[in-house]
């Protein structure tokens, strides 16, 4: 299997990230009780990947993490990842944007008067 080039690139917060959710994801498997041989067959993974996924790899894929959450009955929060309800840069960013006064369009002044 050749390297993926892109993986020496990640930003170390998301590696940070990743390895964080990787050990979550390790603990939740352990609280359970859970064998990682049970919890490949009921992910329809192989072991190989549920490794890969509880080290925090960044070159499985969002799938296989959600396969994974899904046999723990954690993908509620999954959708809420890119939430704009939690997207605090993106609303200062909106904010800064924000026009000084609003003015109503030359037709709309036009259609008032008539």
């Amino acid at each position: 299997m050749r390297p993926i080039r892109f993986l020496h690139a990640l930003p170390i917060p998301a590696r940070n990230a990743l390895r964080k959710l990787g050990a979550d994801i390790r603990d939740a498997r352990r609280r359970r009780r859970v064998p990682t041989t049970l919890a490949a067959q009921r992910s329809l993974l192989n072991r190989k990947t549920i490794r890969k996924i509880e080290k925090g790899e960044a070159g499985v894929s969002i799938g296989a993490y959600a396969s994974l959450l899904f046999v723990f009955g954690m993908t509620d929060r999954l959708g809420d990842l890119a939430d704009v309800r939690y997207d605090r840069l993106g609303f200062a960013l909106e904010e800064e944007r924000l026009p000084q006064r609003v003015r109503a369009r030359k037709k709309e002044r036009l259609s008032e008067r008539g």
